[in-house]
């Protein structure tokens, strides 16, 4: 049984779960600021283990990114992602009709998103970053 818990990822839950699904570490005051500002953020806890999380960012009318999509390696492959995406899906049905909603998806995630509706922007625009 998996609980949903939205608008309330605790910093070290956060940082935790970055960390251990592979994704890059973020300091605790980045973590504090960033959710702070976070749009909307879903959390998966199953057995009051926090499994999975989400976010989206952005200024909720032009523009958003949907980021911090992860899932604890033990517990892929069994729909958590797709739960999480679903939940990020309906906060974005909301947003104004022009808003422009992106991610960057690592590795074979892509193919989580693309059922989601999300398509490769090549060779239109490219993605970049930079690093801080």
């Amino acid at each position: 049984m998996i609980q949903i818990i939205e608008n309330r990822i605790p910093v070290e839950t956060y940082r935790m779960l970055r960390s251990a699904s592979g994704l890059s570490e973020k300091t605790t005051e980045a973590a504090e600021r960033g959710l702070k500002n976070s749009l909307y953020s879903i959390l998966i806890k199953q057995e009051d283990l926090p499994i999975g999380m989400g976010r989206i960012i952005g200024d909720g009318g032009c523009f958003c990114q949907v980021v911090d999509i992860c899932v604890l390696p033990e517990h892929q492959g069994n729909g958590i992602g797709k739960v999480i995406m679903e939940h990020i899906i309906t906060y974005i049905e909301k947003l104004p009709e022009s808003c422009y909603v992106s991610l960057i998806a690592d590795g074979d995630a892509y193919r989580l998103y693309e059922k989601f509706g999300f398509k490769d922007t090549l060779p239109r625009s490219r993605g970049m970053g930079l690093k801080v």
